[in-house]
C-alpha cells in the first residue's frame, strides 16, 4: 500500500496531526491541508489517489473542494468527514461523487477499514482501466491500416457511427478481411467503451446451444440446467454484443433476436419475467444477405432492422495500397512476439506480394507473415522467404479481341496485335516493364525497343 498517496483536509491541527501520524504508520504516502484553498493547490501538485475532507472548512467548503476536484478528475477517491450528521450535505457529498462519509468522532481502526476498502476499489478500477487501454491500445481505428481511397471512406463512416452507440452496425466483407477488428474499433471509440463488448460466432456454435448460450435459463428448464445460467445478452448489458457471421444463424432464432432489437427485453428459457437490456448490436457476415433473404434463408425484416448502417469491408486485393504498410505493420509487432529483428521487405518479394490477390485477405496476409518470421532469423524478408504460391503466381491478362484492335473494314496486323497485347499486360502490371517482360516471356531489353519504336512510328 506504500505506493497510495494520502491527503487530510481539516482545520482542525490536532485532527490533522492525530490523522496524519496514525496513518503514517501504515506506510501511506501522507500530506496535510487546513483549508481548501490549500488542499486545490496541494492536490493539483501531487495527485493523491485518496483524499479525507472535512466538510465544514472556512472559506472554501468541503463540498466545493469536493466539486472541484471531481472536475478535474473522476478517479481519485474522497471520503467526507463531519463532526455534524447533516443528511443534505452528505447525499450531496455522495452525488458529487464521494466514496463515504464519516461522522466525528471515528474510531481510527474504522477509518482504516475504510480506506482500505476504498484502496481496493481503487487497485480493481485501476487494473479495469488498464485493462481498457490495453483493450483500447489493440483495437484502435489508428491500427486500421487505410492508405487506399475505400478503406477510408469505410473508416471515416465506422468513426462517425461509434459515437451513435445505438445506432446497430452491419459489418459486410469477405473472410478475412478484419470485420471483428472494426467492430472491437467502434465499440472502444463509442460511449460504452467501459462496458463489455460480447463476441458470438454464428457459425461456431450448434442452434440448441446458443439459444441457451444467448438467453440463458432458469434451473430446471431443461434436463441438464441445474442451476441458473445467465446468458450472452444479459452480460452485455450496457455494452456491445457482436453477432460474427449472423448469416449463418437459424431462422428460429433470427425471429428471437429480432424480438430483442424491437422490445430491448428477452426472457430466460424456463423463465417467465422479461429482462430488459440496453446493448447496442454489431452483426457481421461474409454471405451476401440480400440473397440470402430472397432465397428464404435469411429473414428480411432482421435484415432491415441490422442494416442502419452498412459498413463494406474491401477484399484486400481492391486496396492495393494498404498491403505493404499491412505487412510492416505485421513485421513490427511479430517481431516483439517471436523476437525477430526484420526491418524491411526486398523490393523483389514487396513485387510479389503487391502482384499475389490474397484470397484470405488481411488473415492470410499475417498468417504468411508470421510464418516468414517463424521460419527465418534474418533482417529483411525476401523473395525466397515467400511460399510458392506467392513466388509463381503470375497474372497473365487475356489476349485482345480482335474488337479491340480492329479498324472498321480492315484486319489486324501482326504488329498491331502484338502492341496491343504488350500494352494490356504493361497496364495490369502497373506500367512496371520489368514485370511485363516476364510475364510476356522476353528480355527486358527487347521490350524496351519495341516500345521505343512505338514512339518513332
Amino acid at each position: 500500500m506504500s505506493s497510495f498517496g494520502i491527503l487530510i483536509v481539516d482545520d482542525e491541527i490536532l485532527t490533522l496531526n492525530n490523522l496524519k501520524k496514525a496513518l503514517a504508520k501504515e506506510d501511506y504516502e501522507v500530506m496535510v491541508a487546513d483549508s481548501g484553498e490549500t488542499a486545490l493547490e496541494m492536490y493539483n501538485r501531487y495527485k493523491p489517489q485518496l483524499i479525507l475532507l472535512d466538510l465544514m472548512l472556512p472559506g472554501i467548503s468541503g463540498l466545493e473542494v469536493l466539486r472541484r476536484i471531481k472536475e478535474i478528475d473522476r478517479e481519485p477517491i474522497v471520503i467526507m468527514m463531519s463532526a455534524y450528521e447533516i443528511l443534505e450535505k452528505a447525499v450531496e457529498s455522495m452525488k458529487l461523487g464521494a466514496y463515504d462519509y464519516l461522522l466525528k468522532p471515528f474510531k481510527i481502526s474504522d477509518l482504516k477499514h475504510t480506506i482500505r476498502r476504498a484502496l481496493e476499489t481503487l487497485s480493481l478500477r485501476i487494473r479495469v482501466l488498464e485493462h481498457l487501454e490495453s483493450e483500447k491500445g489493440r483495437y484502435y481505428f489508428g491500427r486500421i491500416i487505410a492508405e487506399s481511397r475505400n478503406m477510408k471512406e469505410v473508416i471515416s463512416l465506422a468513426k462517425r457511427v461509434a459515437g451513435a452507440d445505438r445506432t446497430t452496425v452491419l459489418l459486410q466483407g469477405e473472410s478475412g478481411t478484419g470485420k471483428e477488428l472494426l467492430a472491437k474499433a467502434i465499440h472502444y471509440h463509442s460511449p460504452r467503451a467501459e462496458k463489455p463488448i460480447v463476441e458470438i460466432n454464428c457459425a461456431a456454435i450448434p442452434e440448441n446451444l446458443l439459444e441457451s448460450e444467448l438467453f440463458g435459463y432458469e434451473a430446471g428448464a431443461f434436463t441438464d440446467a441445474r442451476k441458473r445460467k445467465i446468458g450472452l445478452l444479459e452480460r452485455g448489458d450496457g455494452g456491445t454484443v457482436f453477432f460474427d457471421e449472423i448469416g449463418d444463424m437459424s431462422l428460429n432464432l433470427q425471429a428471437k433476436l429480432l424480438r430483442v432489437l424491437e422490445e430491448s427485453s428477452f426472457g430466460r428459457l424456463g423463465g417467465t419475467q422479461p429482462i430488459r437490456v440496453d446493448i447496442r448490436i454489431i452483426a457481421a457476415t461474409n454471405t451476401d444477405l440480400t440473397k440470402a433473404t430472397e432465397s428464404g434463408k435469411f429473414r428480411p425484416d432482421l435484415y432491415y432492422r441490422l442494416n442502419v448502417v452498412p459498413l463494406i469491408i474491401p477484399p484486400l486485393r481492391e486496396r492495393k495500397e494498404d498491403i505493404l504498410p499491412l505487412a510492416l505493420l505485421f513485421i513490427q509487432e511479430l517481431n516483439q512476439e517471436l523476437r525477430r529483428a526484420y526491418k524491411s521487405i526486398s523490393q523483389e518479394a514487396a513485387k510479389a506480394i503487391l502482384a499475389y490477390p490474397w484470397p484470405g485477405n488481411v488473415r492470410e496476409l499475417r498468417n504468411i507473415i508470421e510464418r516468414i518470421l517463424s521460419l527465418y532469423s534474418d533482417e529483411e524478408v525476401r523473395f525466397t522467404h515467400l511460399p510458392s504460391e506467392i513466388r509463381d503466381y503470375r497474372e497473365v491478362p487475356e489476349a485482345p479481341g480482335l474488337e479491340d484492335v480492329v479498324a472498321v473494314g480492315s484486319l489486324p496486323t501482326l504488329e498491331k496485335l502484338e502492341k496491343a497485347y504488350i500494352k494490356k499486360v504493361l497496364a495490369a502490371v502497373g506500367q512496371n516493364r520489368s514485370q511485363a517482360a516476364r510475364v510476356l516471356g522476353i528480355h527486358p531489353t527487347s521490350l524496351f525497343r519495341k516500345i521505343k519504336s512505338w514512339e518513332t512510328h
